[in-house]
Order: C-alpha cells, then structure tokens, then sequence
C-alpha cells in the first residue's frame, strides 16, 4: 500500500515540474513589441546653492606655563659597618 502511495507521489511531482518548466518556456518568448511611451517632462532647474559665511578667525592660544624645579634628592643614608673578618686557620709545622 505505501509503495503505491508513493508511487502517484512521484508521478504528480514530476508531471508537476513539467507543467512548470513548458509553462516558463512559453511566458519567455518574445512577443510583438509594444508601443513606444510617452516622451517624459523636462525636470525643474535646481535653485542655486547659498554661498556658506566665512568662518571666524580661530583664537590663539595660551602660553603654557613654566614648569617648577624639581625638588633636591635627599642624602644618602650612611654606609653600615663592616662584620669582623674570620679568624685565620694553625698553620703547619715546619719540614724537618
């Protein structure tokens, strides 16, 4: 039963798409050609443009500021004293 079923689903799709393509076919023909139109009205001149005022001269600017000396590094710490040096190692006996 489904394979029939199927079968007449396959067979209007495709007469479908043939009845499709012969009808675009013939919409796509060149006919007689139609008459020519109407010849269009002129277009209204434009108005013409403003001429834009001058703009104002730009101010000039301030002078920077001097710049401020840079405070004096403090003193440097004193250098912390040394450690006492190791005692030395008995030296040798004499050669005999």
């Amino acid at each position: 039963m489904q394979r029939e079923t199927r079968m007449k689903r396959l067979v209007f799709f495709v007469s479908f798409l043939a009845l499709l393509t012969v009808g675009c076919d013939m919409r796509g023909r060149d006919g007689v050609a139609g008459p020519a139109g109407a010849d269009g009205r002129p277009g209204v001149s434009g108005a013409d443009g403003n001429s834009g005022t001058p703009g104002a001269d730009g101010k000039s600017g301030a002078d920077g500021t001097a710049g401020r000396n840079g405070a004096t590094g403090a003193a440097g710490a004193e250098g912390a004293t040394g450690a006492e040096g190791a005692k030395g190692d008995k030296g040798r006996t004499g050669d005999r």
